[in-house]
């Protein structure tokens, strides 16, 4: 019966990820603030502690810390609420303001080996202007922007002994990306990098720049108007290396690292739109989008069998990955290739939280996460304001039974104010929720 259990639970988890759809908005640059509601509910802290199969976002070795016999799956959705609004000649208040993350995981260990599988938001960003507000410059669409990263993680945890568990993921990576951005016609074309054949004199108001030329505005389109696939796709592959220490009855200590993306560029077809109509098709390739790097530490202090504290410190380097944002543009008629300035900073973020069990069935988090803004103003754009510092978070987990139990959290990003270096204000607030139902066996 618990083998069946077990291929049952494994079958839907295959199945579910590849089906479930990925999309997020910025908290820590594009990380989420937390991977879990566990762990969410205590300021996104997880590397020296259990946090059930979100460890396989957070700290993979802490999957060992689960009983021998003892399996787990785990059902969770998370839904994400940014309020963004972007003042130029006016204020422009994006629609894009939910955002669905499901979110899949399995493990059971046998002996000193824990295994499973997960399926996981990465994150993202994104923003949605209507036709009416000042970004979309007249034209006839809303202009947005997408992004959304998911993965599918098959992780191995060693109980090396009592004390030591060590662990490793080999990860598959995906992403999806939408951009209709509208931009004065001069401004797309001091974009251009190179071009090659009929796009080498590439000018707004001549036949081998926009055909019928004479166009103040252009629209870079490709689209696909949906909050949870992208039109531009791409795939790849990552792994994670995790350590976790088990000093006494109630000292832990925890450490990751995650490598940086290898992912194929993100493909997609392309409109360009200017005067009200199609100025030119073709295709769009946006080249070397990959997530950074990560390494962070945490401690878990377990003073009693009622009160948990917990505090990790995570470096992530963004600025091996989003120096610039290059696409090419390619028709019959020849290519062109665009950058885009972002030379993000890696980003440092400090996690606290703690957990104190009122009954044997009820446990309350709180907690505190911080994390440096890594988007100069120099090249903050309103369609990317990854800009959030402050986050407050809650939890409550609560057991159903001695084999169920269900696990919530509740993440504030305060506001954060930021101006552009066009002077565009951008202020960004989020109210993010995580649900977790979670079967043990």
């Amino acid at each position: 019966m618990k083998l069946s259990i077990k291929r049952a639970l494994v079958s839907t988890a295959i199945t579910a990820a590849f089906a479930a759809p990925m999309a997020a908005n910025a908290t820590n640059g594009m990380n989420l603030e937390g991977y879990g509601p566990i762990a969410t509910g205590m300021g996104g802290a997880s590397m020296a502690y259990d946090n059930g199969t979100a460890a396989v976002m957070n700290n993979p070795a802490t999957l060992g810390l689960m009983e021998d016999g003892d399996g787990r799956f785990d059902a969770a959705l998370g839904m994400l609420g940014p309020d963004v609004t972007a003042t130029g000649a006016s204020a422009a208040d994006s629609d894009g303001t939910m955002y669905w993350m499901p979110a899949l995981g399995y493990a059971v260990r046998e002996g000193n080996l824990t295994y499973g599988i997960g399926v996981f938001s990465q994150g993202g960003m994104g923003t949605d202007y209507d036709t009416d507000t000042w970004p979309a410059m007249g034209e006839a669409q809303e202009v947005r922007s997408e992004v959304g990263v998911g993965r599918l993680i098959l992780p191995v945890a060693f109980n090396v002994n009592d004390q030591l568990t060590l662990a490793g993921s080999a990860d598959l990576v995906w992403a999806g990306m939408d951009l209709r951005m509208s931009m004065p016609c001069s401004s797309l074309g001091g974009m251009v990098t190179g071009a090659t054949d009929a796009f080498t004199a590439f000018a707004c108001d001549a036949p081998n720049g926009f055909p019928g030329g004479g166009t103040d505005i252009a629209q870079l389109d490709f689209s696909d108007d949906s909050r949870f696939t992208g039109a531009a796709k791409g795939y790849g592959l990552a792994g994670k290396l995790g350590i976790h220490y088990q000093a006494n009855d109630v000292l832990a200590v925890g450490a990751t690292f995650h490598s940086r993306t290898y992912m194929s560029d993100l493909d997609a077809g392309v409109n360009f739109w200017g005067n009200g109509g199609i100025l030119m098709t073709g295709d769009i390739t946006v080249k070397n989008f990959q997530w950074p790097s990560t390494f962070a530490l945490g401690v878990s202090v377990t003073p009693s069998d009622k009160v948990q504290l917990a505090m990790d410190v995570k470096r992530i380097r963004w600025s091996e990955t989003m120096k610039n944002f290059e696409m090419t543009f390619s028709n019959a008629g020849g290519s062109m290739d665009f950058a885009m300035p972002m030379n993000w900073e890696d980003q440092t973020v400090v996690s606290l939280g703690g957990s104190f069990a009122v009954s044997d069935a009820v446990t309350l988090r709180a907690g505190y996460n911080k994390g440096t803004n890594p988007v100069p103003n120099s090249t903050l754009n309103y369609l990317f304001p990854a800009t959030p510092e402050n986050h407050v978070t809650l939890g409550l987990g609560y057991v159903l039974e001695d084999d169920s139990e269900i696990n919530v959290s509740y993440a504030r990003a305060l506001m954060q104010t930021d101006t552009s270096g066009s002077g565009v204000k951008i202020d960004h607030a989020q109210n993010n929720f995580q649900f977790m139902y979670s079967a043990k066996f």
